[in-house]
């Protein structure tokens, strides 16, 4: 079964588009001047940063948010932690100064890596952890009012075994939690640096390839208090690598488990690779002696030789919803000789014993391992069976494969073919051969005159929803491509999702708002057509920690890949659960500063409601955090931009 699967009966193909639902702006939102303005500058040193640490940069949140309770946090342009604490009543901030944290002394001459922003993650309302950027961890306790106490500081000191040139960088602070009483485990990123590669490249030599160290970090519970001790080194408990920093980290509570969602799948160095292709003995094509000819070729008398063509494996039929495909077998062939397996995206076929042709009808019998399939199906309800009786000669193996998607039509059996398997056409019925054709000639006469194809009065041209806005290279491109990963915290390995990849990629859309945590379950919302579908984790007690991920389609946000193609200047995208989408720009250069808001709707309404409100640009600045968080029993979202806190509140 695979992963992620859509429940038809919450998707909404009726739907006609969002309408503009104004909100009182000086009723829901609240604007805040800080005193400690924040800076997005803080590129070091005389090294390129590669793309993907652009990216990264851009997307970065620097603000950090409590799930337990009103309080958040963050880093000002003198590495100051700012501490915000929210009036439940009044929906007002309190700013406090928590720490300074020292400026490290670098020569402009000498070559140094590149630094981090600096990230903070609350473990509890009283404990929070916070890295400068520059290599070094902070633990700070914090009180109700007044400054915060610091209590240790820490390093990442990198072992010989991960191959790096540096003993310690900078990383970045993507989480904290306590999965066990006596300790808690810190998630940090960082760049890796190769050995014996050069810290900077010339212009002209192309970049090596950028790789990303996700570390797990275990530090004992209660922390003992030595603010003026050095740094003490982390103790690493698990490792990973990938192409990317995390765009979306999370910790669930049933596995025990850290799900990582990124570009690409994060990976043990130890992986082992992909092993080797040994083809069997009757695989191997055997090599043609002087005037050989194997390729069954016959003469035509004058002594040139015309190669009789080779009958296709299989042929292969569909309907709206399955997809049959007809092998010829020697009739003689032991049932218990084939071995047919089906997975969501494969098919395997396996025929032991001879496979050559009865009399003079060539029988090839393909075999298929593992071979990708153009679309998915659904493994349990798929079938075969083999009949004997279809000819005298031969059999005929029968496989029938339901799709995943009903009414997609296939162009072809399988994603790829090789050089030696051409593509085989499908055994297409005349009679529905000359209706498809009929079909088209009408719509090919519409496109002519422009008059209705349907001949139902529904119109012309485009659905309104698209009239005059679609982009098919834009359309498609919406969305980010993600690989979803499992990591045990405790390294060992012991819970079933450890090392745990779930089929994706997906083309994900939006994540949940940092501090969600506490009040709604892991979700995703990801492309799905024109739609975002969201996929909710399963917890509780019906998933056990040894049991794989399970992921249920709970609501459906239609035309939200359409609607979000237009917005080119997207820093954040988050959701409410199946409430509301929020799509945030970065208002760079007194340009947008925009929240989009697209709420929710049934399987069954033609209409969802949207709004607009202005957080950010002019003298707010960019925008460059965000997160959400409860306050009398409503959802409360904070903008943190460079010079104000935008509160918004009363949204839905």
């Amino acid at each position: 079964m695979p992963t992620f699967s859509t429940d038809r009966s919450l998707l909404n193909p009726r739907f006609d588009g969002y309408k503009f639902a104004p909100l009182d702006y000086d009723e829901v939102t609240s604007h805040h001047p800080l005193e400690h303005k924040l800076t997005q500058t803080n590129v070091s040193g005389r090294n390129p940063l590669s793309f993907q640490e652009v990216q990264s940069r851009v997307t970065h949140n620097h603000l950090a948010v409590c799930s337990q309770t009103r309080r958040a946090a963050y880093v000002d342009a003198e590495l100051r932690v700012i501490g915000v604490d929210l009036d439940e009543a009044t929906l007002k901030p309190q700013f406090r100064v928590l720490y300074e944290l020292p400026r490290p002394i670098q020569s402009s001459e000498v070559e140094t890596v590149q630094r981090e922003y600096p990230s903070a993650a609350f473990v509890d309302a009283t404990s929070l952890f916070v890295s400068d950027g520059y290599g070094t961890l902070y633990a700070l306790r914090l009180g109700d009012t007044g400054p915060a106490e610091l209590l240790a500081t820490y390093e990442l000191i990198i072992p010989d075994a991960y191959g790096s040139s540096q003993s310690t960088v900078p990383f970045r602070l993507h989480h904290a939690v306590v999965p066990e009483a006596n300790q808690a485990v810190v998630v940090l990123s960082s760049k890796h640096y190769p050995r014996d590669a050069p810290l900077s490249t010339s212009t002209k030599s192309k970049p090596p390839p950028v790789k990303f160290d996700i570390w797990g970090a275990q530090i004992s519970l209660p922390i003992a208090i030595c603010p003026d001790a050095p740094a003490q080194p982390l103790h690493i408990v698990w490792h990973r690598r990938g192409d990317d920093v995390p765009t979306y980290a999370a910790y669930s509570p049933t596995h025990k488990s850290f799900l990582f969602v990124g570009s690409s799948a994060y990976l043990p160095i130890t992986a082992p690779s992909n092993p080797s292709y040994e083809p069997s003995p009757d695989e191997l094509a055997p090599i043609p002696r002087a005037g050989e000819n194997l390729d069954g070729a016959t003469s035509n008398g004058d002594g040139a030789t015309t190669a009789v063509p080779k009958p296709p494996p299989y042929s292969w039929t569909q309907t709206s919803d399955s997809v049959t495909l007809a092998i010829p077998l020697p009739a003689d062939t032991p049932t218990e000789h084939i071995k047919v397996a089906f997975s969501p995206r494969t098919l395997t076929v396996l025929v032991e014993g001879p496979t050559a042709s009865t009399d003079d009808v060539p029988v090839v019998v393909p075999r298929f391992t593992l071979k990708t399939l153009w679309d998915g199906i659904h493994a349990s309800t798929s079938l075969w069976t083999f009949d004997r009786a279809a000819e005298s000669r031969y059999g005929i193996l029968a496989l029938h494969l339901d799709k995943q998607h009903e009414g997609t039509r296939w162009p072809q059996v399988f994603s790829a073919s090789g050089p030696d398997e051409p593509e085989v056409p499908e055994t297409v019925d005349p009679t529905e051969l000359y209706n498809i054709r009929e079909a088209l000639e009408k719509y090919t006469a519409a496109l002519r005159d422009g008059t209705d194809p349907s001949v139902l009065g529904l119109g012309s041209g485009v659905p309104s929803l698209a009239e005059g806005e679609r982009d098919d290279e834009v359309d498609l491109s919406v969305g980010k491509s993600a690989c979803l990963t499992w990591v045990a915290a405790s390294g060992a390995g012991s819970t079933g999702t450890d090392g745990h990849f779930d089929d994706a990629p997906l083309q994900l859309l939006s994540i949940p708002f940092p501090g969600a945590a506490g009040s709604y379950r892991t979700s995703l919302v990801a492309k799905h057509g024109v739609d975002g579908v969201t996929y909710t984790l399963q917890e509780g007690a019906s998933a056990g920690p040894d049991e794989p991920p399970k992921w249920e389609h709970t609501s459906t946000y239609s035309a939200l890949a359409f609607v979000l193609a237009s917005k080119r200047d997207t820093r954040f995208v988050h959701h409410v659960s199946s409430k509301a989408v929020f799509a945030f720009e970065s208002g760079a250069q007194d340009l947008g500063g925009n929240v989009y808001v697209y709420r929710g709707a049934g399987p069954k309404e033609n209409w969802a409601k949207q709004a607009i409100l202005k957080i950010g640009g002019g003298s707010a600045g960019s925008l460059l955090g965000v997160g959400l968080m409860k306050a009398q029993g409503k959802v409360v979202i904070l903008c943190l931009c460079e010079g104000e806190l935008v509160v918004l509140h009363d949204i839905f």
